[in-house]
């Protein structure tokens, strides 16, 4: 039987029985939309947590850090080195570090400082203190004026970068440049006899540039775009009083070249602190994304194989009907047979109607699928609200896959029932009434 015959048959036996074959192949429409919906979401939710590693720089940095407290097996050491990071350690790991591409120390603080503006303005934003290479390490353009530079860094300058959220909230739609702004170091609460926190420092800092939107870490909570930035010597000299370094932001050339670049790092933290790198704690990004790429997996395959189960269902509601289509087409079956037909062609005959079925069911279930994710993805963003925008991941490797998972099915389920046909004897099909 040639294929195009095949084809035409199997489409005229769905076209004869519209409502059976509709609800045969609901199963199949069902079971695939229903993957490819949960893999869009899954695949979405992939986007999102990249998208948010981005913002903290990307998956080929890790910090290193200050610690005091180590952990070894079950317990927790004390770290008691008199030792800690200064800005010397960044200048040795950038020039003696092949596998590291950029690096940048920050003194972060992340819970608030009030700001305030000439005019009276004020807000509460973090600030971090870096130097002249933050902004390419973490790949963020300035929007308007200028970053921190390496002279501002040599000569502890009073200047700082604004998030766009600090501009928004202190200078509406006017441009900041040039303007003086207020950071108060401190808590800024008051005790139970209604006095401020004593320990606050007040320091002016003349606005030098902004930045382009970031947005929001899903992962540490903190606004991007809420952060003041002032050089890191500045820091040190008008808040800190010393030298030290909290952090130390380090970024291989790739995510493969991590492992090898936190070698490099420790040599030279043990080189120049008299062979001590126990003072020092290294958090990995790469280590959290591989953590969130294992759920994101086990998600994906749980959602994936409930919904493959509908499949499962449509496979036998598939072979139920071809079953019964034979037993309503036994004198057609004869007939075909005493004219010359062979075991062959009717056989194939059935086969061709069940991938028809199938493959027909499998195209609606796509577009049901393709419409069902972009709901899904619409409603995650509502229920979830932790995102502005949840991207629904249609990709054609999964649509391949469920187009011929659906032929698959269409060929194993209704091979029985093509077999059945095929075997029957043309005297005993021509008596059957």
């Amino acid at each position: 039987m040639r294929l195009v015959e095949g084809l035409s048959i199997g489409l005229s036996a769905i076209r004869a029985n519209k409502m059976r074959s509709l609800l045969t192949m609901l199963g199949i429409i069902i079971g695939v939309a229903a993957v490819l919906a949960m893999i869009a979401i899954g695949d979405g939710a992939k986007v999102i947590v990249l998208q948010d590693a981005q913002k903290l720089g990307g998956a080929n940095q890790f910090t290193m850090y200050r610690t005091t407290y180590k952990r070894e097996g079950s317990r927790w050491i004390r770290i008691r080195s008199n030792e800690y990071m200064e800005y010397e350690d960044v200048l040795a790991i950038e020039a003696e570090c092949p596998s590291v591409r950029a690096v940048t120390p920050r003194i972060p603080e992340w819970r608030g400082s009030l700001i305030q503006t000439a005019d009276g303005s004020e807000t509460r934003a973090g600030y971090n203190g870096v130097d002249e290479n933050y902004p390419v390490a973490m790949d963020w353009d300035v929007q308007e004026g200028r970053f921190i530079t390496d002279e501002d860094v040599q000569n502890a300058t009073k200047i700082c970068v604004l998030g766009q959220e600090v501009v928004t909230e202190l200078f509406g739609d006017k441009s900041p440049l040039g303007q003086e702004i207020k950071i108060a170091k401190g808590s800024g609460r008051y005790d139970r006899w209604g006095r401020r926190d004593s320990k606050r420092s007040t320091e002016r800092f003349t606005v030098v540039g902004t930045l382009t939107p970031r947005g929001r870490s899903l992962r540490f909570g903190w606004s991007y775009d809420n952060l003041v930035f002032i050089p890191i010597s500045t820091v040190q000299e008008r808040f800190t009083g010393n030298d030290q370094i909290q952090d130390i932001v380090v970024y291989a050339h790739t995510v493969e070249d991590v492992p090898k670049a936190i070698d490099e790092v420790k040599a030279v933290i043990r080189k120049r602190h008299k062979g001590d790198d126990s003072f020092v704690g290294i958090f990995e990004m790469r280590s959290g994304m591989a953590q969130l790429e294992k759920i994101s997996k086990m998600i994906k395959i749980a959602l994936g194989s409930i919904a493959g189960f509908s499949l499962l269902v449509g496979g036998i509601g598939i072979m139920n009907m071809m079953l019964v289509a034979v037993s309503e087409r036994t004198r057609e079956i004869g007939l075909r047979k005493a004219l010359g037909a062979k075991p062959l062609d009717i056989m194939a005959q059935f086969l061709m109607e069940a991938i028809v079925i199938c493959s027909v069911g499998g195209a609606i279930g796509i577009g049901l699928g393709m419409f069902a994710g972009e709901g899904m993805a619409v409603l995650a963003v509502k229920i979830a609200k932790i995102v502005p925008e949840w991207p629904a991941v249609i990709s054609t490797q999964w649509i391949l896959i469920s187009v011929s998972f659906s032929a698959i099915i269409g060929i194993l389920f209704g091979l029985y029932p093509a077999v059945k046909a095929s075997a029957l004897s043309p005297i005993e099909a021509l008596r059957t009434e």
